[in-house]
């Protein structure tokens, strides 16, 4: 363990490591396998979510309500779910707990480290080590845990080892625990409250038990919260105060699971014990996890498992810069957070239909097949008139819920920028042709001729103006009273839609449809002159017009004046002139900019403006109401290249992206494993608290980012004639290494600047490649690309 620094990225690069439990509190990382997901903080609370198939759980909070999941800036308290250990030293009683709360005694050292396919901590105190692992299977819903104790001392110590697992209050109508021995360990019962008579059949067949199964027998246990608890509380509960547990049951009382083992241990002497904690249907469900995990090298062998599950998406790209920080978190981190979003799809079975496709996006660098099958799947959803809904139905028996219950108007704009991206990825035009059968229609389609209905559809989602149409969101959910009277518009919308008619213009030429280009094409010049008649405010394009006719996100607006979407999306549509640009630009540097990325607007709102909607009263600086947002700071960046401003879109890259900084952790409270959903904004009106992370890894930024570094950065850029280089490398990079996969080959590129070089270069063995394009590709074939660059930007 390490003291002389907050944190590191192992040598190896596979670990990141952080070294104090206080200084970043809110620090998680996040494991997860087909059917579940588990997000654990460095002081051992943890969030935990299985599917069945429904999203269910099964280590509640104290309360029933407690039962939402991933919360931003998740608000950690005494009684949240948790996977403790107390150790008492029976000569003199004095306790600590790993690996900090609830005890938070201080500890001698302290390491969580976040894996890939486990998370790690190691806790010192008074010459005793602690290490705790835990890790996930690949097919089951359970948590698989090694807990070490050593005596690293001079002197033989007697022992109290207390696992304590939150179950939690499971249910208002049947909750129950007790030990049994013959499955080895503690076993709670609950039954899903219900009074339709219509869910009885959806219960019945939920995994309402909680268990923790142990494979060395305790010497004591306790199942009722309240026995362990008593007047101590967790911080010093009684049932950890007396000689021994109680090896009480819980009858209508919400369970624990906490075991004790009184061991001895010889100077240098480990004991090592091994847990698994998770939900099930019945007793002989359980036993059957017993009989898989707990058997001798059990552990082993799904670790090994979880990391070939994982390699099934493995990285495309790693990359060697003068930035080690940038490496470790690209080569190791990103992409395994765009594999969690395509794998698992946010652990839901009706993922909204503009996160899928992103989501999916992002697949198409690591696993094409994902992408491919994705596309056909939203388009088997398509309806009637080319719109799409508001969520895809992944499993049968599911429904759409929440946020897709209400109607949002961009959902068709995804279709053609995720089918570009994997059109350039892998060369697939035979996607097109094939044939969509519709859930409603009936009809087998193509993909193209669906997609075009698609685009169709944001035609006629236009107001008289040409403008496109908002209904109760966009982009934005909680924009959702600007339009909802049927007349309000979305300024981001309507250059939303010109650049995915332009994408969809581009692929329907590249085949010889051009009929489809044409007819699309006057929407598009339509749209064009709508936008700059009715949007355009003089140094930045407005947000929307509402039901009744106002503009917001204009320069007279006391609040969200400025929206960093439009401008963004303006440039990234061609809609902006080179002096639009240059205005939009200064005014996002002069409003919007922070050390951790743009906002997504300015000046954030204070109070509920009932024109707008609900994004005007969440707290300032938090979501959409001006915060960092990732997702829509990815855009940017991406414009950004997209205009040949490289300079700038790095330095915006780079702020999304913790460093090791120790300033920089602490003021972001997050280790750069992942990308967040967004940073604190309202970096003037709460300086305080901006750039604090909401420690929430679901977000489109993650497909975004890795599609930015491989195909703007890098200039690692599919085509359909091959690949095309055209890197755009921070000037004060004078060398970088890159190791990218692309349509079955292998491409090794060494990138240098040389003062001689007067223009960009790109060789394969020798070779001067005509307009920096390889052309030629061989699957399992590797090339070797040298790439030569100006000093300055040409």
């Amino acid at each position: 363990m390490t003291k002389d620094k907050l944190a590191s990225a192992s040598n190896d690069g596979e670990r990141f490591n952080l070294y104090c439990a206080k200084a970043l509190p809110q620090a998680t990382a996040f494991l997860w396998n087909r059917v579940m997901l588990v997000q654990l903080n460095c002081r051992g609370y943890a969030v935990a979510q299985h599917m069945q198939p429904e999203p269910g759980k099964y280590s509640h909070g104290p309360m029933l309500e407690q039962r939402t999941f991933m919360q931003p800036e998740q608000a950690y308290y005494e009684h949240h779910p948790g996977r403790f250990v107390y150790i008492k030293d029976e000569a003199d009683s004095s306790l600590f707990s790993a690996p900090h709360d609830p005890v938070r005694a201080t500890a001698d050292a302290f390491e969580f480290s976040a894996g890939k396919s486990d998370v790690r901590w190691r806790v010192s105190n008074n010459a005793i080590d602690v290490e705790l692992c835990a890790q996930l299977p690949v097919d089951e819903a359970a948590e698989l845990w090694r807990i070490t104790v050593t005596n690293t001392g001079s002197n033989r110590r007697s022992l109290s080892v207390y696992p304590s697992f939150t179950i939690g209050y499971m249910s208002w109508m049947n909750q129950s625990a007790q030990y049994d021995e013959r499955i080895g360990g503690i076993v709670a019962c609950s039954i899903t409250p219900y009074q339709k008579l219509e869910d009885y059949e959806k219960i019945r067949s939920l995994k309402d038990c909680t268990f923790l199964l142990h494979d060395t027998d305790p010497d004591a246990w306790e199942t009722s919260r309240m026995a362990f608890e008593g007047e101590g509380g967790l911080r010093y509960p009684d049932g950890v105060r007396a000689e021994t547990l109680d090896n009480g049951d819980a009858i209508y009382e919400s369970p624990i699971a906490s075991l004790q083992y009184r061991i001895t241990l010889a100077p240098g002497e480990s004991r090592e014990f091994r847990f698994l904690f998770g939900p099930a249907r019945n007793h002989d469900d359980i036993m059957k996890l017993r009989e898989r995990y707990l058997q001798p090298g059990g552990f082993e062998q799904e670790l090994d498992a979880h990391r070939r599950y994982l390699q099934n998406g493995h990285a495309s790209l790693n990359v060697t810069t003068p930035d080690g920080e940038l490496d470790h978190f690209i080569n190791h981190w990103l992409s395994r957070q765009v594999l969690y979003h395509g794998q698992l799809n946010r652990l839901t079975t009706d993922p909204q239909t503009r996160n899928y496709l992103q989501d999916a996006m992002g697949m198409a660098y690591i696993a094409p097949r994902y992408t491919r099958d994705a596309i056909v799947t939203a388009l088997s959803q398509q309806d009637d008139n080319g719109g799409m809904p508001e969520g895809v139905i992944l499993k049968n028996g599911a429904s759409l819920k929440y946020i897709n219950q209400i109607p949002h108007t961009d959902h068709c704009v995804w279709l053609p920028i995720c089918l570009h991206a994997y059109l350039n990825e892998t060369g697939d035009t035979a996607l097109l042709a094939e044939r969509v059968t519709g859930h409603t229609d009936g009809a087998p389609l193509t993909v193209f001729d669906r997609i075009t209905n698609a685009m169709q559809w944001l035609v006629n989602n236009r107001d008289e103006r040409g403008l496109s149409l908002i209904a109760q969101g966009d982009w934005c959910d909680p924009m959702n009273m600007v339009g909802h009277h049927g007349k309000g518009v979305s300024g981001w919308l309507s250059l939303a839609t010109i650049y995915a008619l332009k994408l969809w213009n581009e692929i329907a030429g590249s085949i010889g449809e051009l009929d489809v280009a044409t007819r699309l094409q006057s929407a598009i010049d339509e749209s064009t002159a709508a936008v700059q008649k009715y949007l355009w405010d003089g140094e930045w394009f407005a947000r929307g017009i509402t039901d009744d006719g106002r503009s917001f996100g204009v320069s007279d607006d006391s609040e969200g004046s400025l929206f960093l979407n439009p401008q963004t999306w303006a440039i990234m549509a061609g809609v902006a002139s080179t002096e639009q640009c240059r205005r939009m630009i200064d005014a996002i540097d002069e409003r919007l900019a922070t050390p951790y990325g743009m906002m997504l607007l300015a000046p954030s709102f204070t109070h509920m403006h009932e024109d707008i909607g609900r994004i005007t009263q969440k707290f300032p600086g938090t979501a959409e109401n001006g915060s960092v947002y990732n997702h829509a700071a990815m855009f940017y960046i991406h414009a950004l290249y997209g205009m040949g401003d490289g300079e700038r879109a790095f330095d915006e890259l780079r702020k999304s992206i913790p460093s090791l900084d120790e300033d920089d952790l602490r003021r972001r409270g997050q280790i750069p494993v992942f990308v967040p959903n967004y940073y604190r904004g309202a970096y003037h009106q709460h300086p305080r608290t901006a750039g604090r992370s909401s420690q929430l890894f679901n977000t489109g930024a993650a497909s975004w980012l890795y599609r930015i570094v491989i195909e703007q950065l890098f200039g690692l850029c599919g085509s359909r004639d091959g690949l095309q280089i055209t890197p755009q490398l921070p000037l004060h990079w004078m060398q970088a290494r890159v190791t990218r996969e692309f349509r079955g080959a292998t491409f090794v590129v060494e990138y240098r600047r040389e003062a001689q070089t007067q223009e960009l270069v790109v060789e394969v063995d020798g070779v001067r490649q005509p307009d920096n394009t390889i052309r030629t590709i061989t699957p399992g074939q590797e090339y070797h690309v040298n790439v030569l660059l100006p000093m300055v930007s040409a």
